[in-house]
């Protein structure tokens, strides 16, 4: 790499960051004009590559780069702002919830704690489901990925620098293209695993990665000519530039707008989204229009809360959702947007700030870390009491239904031997159990996802009574017909 590399601060990206966030915002306010908003957080993966790389190599090339100081500013960055909303969050959960979902809820937020978010949310909820947007830390599959990411990347950095440049762009252009081949073969066969988990998302923040790569060989400044063979040139490049980024912005503008819940992702159409980052990162140089417009300072103050803002979206429009006297209209959705906005210019000015800047809180160590101590066993004890109590139903003990609240949390479950749940392909086992169940002109099928699950027990209960036998086959964001007969 090139010696003495000196990291310049660009405006455009944090226009980018508010490119990305308020899409995945949008999506999830609703709004149906921005039906692939999700697509948002492949530009974060995107930008996230290429800052990591970027500092990463930056330090290595001038020989100061260690993993424990990585780790401490990764924590700074993404722990307190966290930290802070998961622990707000708690009332509200307590308030609104019942049992069952307060139990859900301290079990992710332990996930959350513990940046194993997306295994729990693959586990349990398909991430386009309409109970999805009940779930208000969600959201943090996203960083989950990232946080399993800053764990591996730096240590491949440190092995394969020694070797160099060269070597460095290679391995992650290897990574880059086996991530991708996984992802579209995942897109089919294994789709809710591929959007959760790190190796069919690596290859959007290895993207990022060869993008800082390529821009740290060398970046020059464009300058005219006193020739004309020179002013010719520089007015070329400009002009290459302008259309490079602005085709760019067209990719991500076109897949926020043409996608929706029925594009698999991530998948070859995930390149469409992540190539536009790319070519931002790459050709939005100041003298194009995309860099001056996304160095504007609204975009750019967007930007700069866009990880507050993205952490306080999803837990105020899920407890919003809960509410009986909210309606998930679009007035509401565009105040409680505002909302959340706020919340984020509070929490990164009054919590993001004060532990990434030197001179506060975050130069004295200790501090910092029994702060961060002290959150994180607040939050883990919290969650292990939600989840070991079974979602503390006592506080609903002063209610007079209370009894009942309980019953009905815990007894609503279908549990009968003739339930298949999240099965995909039957094994052999299952369609022998199945043909068990099966009583020829005297079966009942009951096809769907988690709406139907909540049918199940009851319904079996009355057609039992007739002598009716109910196979209730549940799969999450389950559709009423199979892809086959959908395309035929």
């Amino acid at each position: 790499m090139e010696e003495n590399i000196i990291l310049h601060y660009r405006p455009e990206i944090d226009g980018l960051r508010a490119l990305a966030v308020f899409p995945v915002v949008l999506f999830h306010a609703g709004f149906s004009l921005f039906s692939g908003g999700f697509v948002g957080v492949d530009v974060f993966f995107v930008i996230s590559g290429y800052l990591i790389t970027t500092i990463i190599v930056k330090e290595l090339t001038d020989g100061t780069f260690t993993l424990k100081n990585f780790y401490i500013r990764r924590a700074r960055r993404i722990l307190p702002a966290l930290f802070f909303v998961c622990l707000v969050s708690m009332p509200f959960a307590w308030l609104l919830m019942a049992p069952g979902d307060m139990e859900d809820y301290a079990k992710s937020l332990f996930a959350t704690i513990t940046f194993s978010s997306n295994f729990y949310f693959y586990q349990n909820t398909a991430y386009f489901d309409t109970a999805a947007e009940l779930r208000p830390l969600l959201h943090t599959w996203s960083l989950a990925v990232e946080e399993q990411y800053y764990l591996f990347f730096p240590l491949l950095m440190l092995v394969i620098w020694k070797y160099g440049k060269q070597a460095v762009f290679s391995v992650i252009s290897l990574v880059l293209l086996a991530s991708l081949v996984l992802a579209i073969i995942g897109a089919n066969e294994f789709a809710s695993a591929s959007f959760y988990f790190l190796p069919t998302r690596l290859w959007e923040l290895a993207i990022g990665a060869l993008c800082a790569l390529h821009l740290l060989r060398g970046r020059t400044k464009i300058k005219p000519s006193d020739n004309v063979l020179g002013r010719n040139r520089f007015s070329a490049k400009i002009l290459s530039a302008n259309v490079l980024s602005a085709t760019g912005l067209g990719l991500i503008v076109l897949a926020v707008i043409v996608f929706d819940v029925h594009t698999p992702t991530p998948s070859l159409y995930t390149v469409i989204p992540t190539l536009g980052a790319a070519m931002i990162i790459l050709f939005a140089n100041k003298e194009t229009f995309v860099h001056r417009l996304l160095s504007s300072p609204l975009l750019v103050g967007i930007g700069l809360v866009s990880y507050s803002f993205y952490l306080w979206h999803q837990p105020v429009f899920a407890f919003a959702r809960r509410h009986p006297a909210i309606q998930s209209d679009i007035p509401v959705m565009a105040t409680l947007m505002l909302l959340s906005f706020l919340l984020a210019v509070f929490s990164w000015h009054f919590v993001e700030k004060p532990f990434r800047s030197k001179g506060n809180v975050s130069s004295n160590k200790k501090a910092l870390m029994a702060v961060g101590v002290s959150s994180w066993l607040v939050l883990a004890a919290s969650s292990l009491w939600g989840d070991l109590s079974e979602g503390i139903p006592e506080r609903f003990k002063t209610l007079p239904n209370y009894q009942k609240i309980v019953d009905v949390e815990k007894n609503w479950k279908d549990l009968h031997p003739c339930v298949v749940t999240n099965q995909g392909a039957f094994s052999s086992e299952t369609l022998a159990l199945l043909a068990d169940c099966y009583k020829p002109g005297n079966t009942v099928y009951l096809i769907g996802d988690s709406h139907a699950e909540s049918l199940s027990k009851r319904l079996r209960e009355g057609l039992v009574q007739q002598g009716v036998e109910l196979i209730t086959l549940l799969e999450r964001a389950c559709l009423p017909v199979g892809k086959s007969l959908m395309t035929e």
